[in-house]
């Protein structure tokens, strides 16, 4: 089957697959194996989690169900749990898809390469169904910040969905920067293969806490010694591109794409759906709008941010 293109969209109207999808594989922190399916969904419906294990137990994602974010996102509804749901939801974005079915048979969703690309290249071979239904955003209004320590996370007014994000970690990490604009149509090429990453110093002691203990050389990035120890980085700055993935898809909580610019240092998955939670909780910050059905053809520009991190824009053809 010839591959599908998928283009930023520009229509304005939502969008579900265009056939259903499937993936096995085993969690990241449980280990447990998992069979997951992406299925069609209804306009208006958005992202719902069904388990399939549990009499098709159902959970939207949205930011009232979060649960656990330490190391992963997780939601909960009446004792019932969907974890690390950061990276599928992060495509979904990326892609622009509104309303879909996740059916997974088990509580955590497969790990796959440790990044959304099989998401992205699984979505790419089937295509998009447009659906009748406008799009509503959720159009930031005033700023909010959040600050803890040197960490900071913050979302002011802006017409595209924009961000720029900055990490600052040992060896051979170090500090990393990247500014992006979704609406450019660079998320499957320089975003979704971003895989996630931890240091061989710390696996001891997170398997002491129940975590990671599917982790594998196949499913992230090892650091250990000040190198990275399983082979070669798919970029440069893998590291903070794969944080900029996260980030996605943990805002993807808020129910709405977000029209505004994030800017985001040394944060994590506390302080994103943190953010989502006063997104949701004070409608002063934000509004949900539509827009109009086409917006002028974009190419796609690389360049430097004077003074700032690599800027991935579109420039008006």
């Amino acid at each position: 089957m010839p591959e599908t293109k998928l283009l930023p969209d520009r229509t304005h109207f939502e969008q579900t697959i265009a056939a259903p999808l499937s993936f096995a594989g085993t969690g990241l922190h449980s280990d447990a194996p998992v069979s997951m399916r992406l299925l069609p969904a209804t306009a208006g419906s958005g992202v719902v989690f069904r388990r399939t294990d549990l009499e098709n137990f159902e959970i939207s994602a949205t930011g009232r169900n979060v649960a656990k974010v330490s190391y992963a996102t997780s939601l909960m509804r009446q004792g019932v749990l969907i974890s690390t749901t950061e990276h599928l939801l992060s495509a979904l974005t990326g892609l622009s898809i509104d309303n879909v079915i996740v059916e997974l048979d088990n509580l955590e969703l497969p790990i796959l390469d440790g990044s959304a690309l099989p998401y992205v290249e699984a979505i790419r071979q089937i295509g998009l169904k447009p659906q009748r239904r406008r799009r509503e955003y959720l159009r930031v209004l005033k700023p909010i910040e959040i600050r803890e320590g040197n960490k900071f996370l913050g979302v002011y007014p802006g017409d595209g969905y924009s961000i720029s994000y900055a990490i600052d970690f040992p060896a051979p990490i170090g500090s990393q920067q990247l500014a992006i604009d979704l609406a450019a149509g660079l998320y499957g090429s320089a975003i979704a293969p971003a895989r996630t990453f931890g240091f061989r110093e710390d696996e001891q002691k997170l398997r002491d806490m129940g975590l990671i203990r599917g982790v594998s050389d196949k499913n992230a990035i090892i650091v250990a010694s000040g190198k990275v120890a399983n082979g070669a980085l798919r970029f440069a700055d893998e590291f903070v591109r794969h944080k900029v993935l996260d980030l996605i898809g943990d805002l993807a909580l808020a129910g709405h794409q977000i029209l505004g610019h994030v800017v985001a240092e040394r944060a994590g998955h506390a302080m994103h759906t943190a953010l989502v939670s006063r997104l949701l909780r004070d409608r002063s910050t934000c509004a949900l709008v539509t827009l109009a059905t086409q917006k002028p053809e974009s190419r796609l520009v690389e360049a430097e941010m004077p003074g700032g991190p690599k800027a991935l824009t579109p420039a008006l053809a």
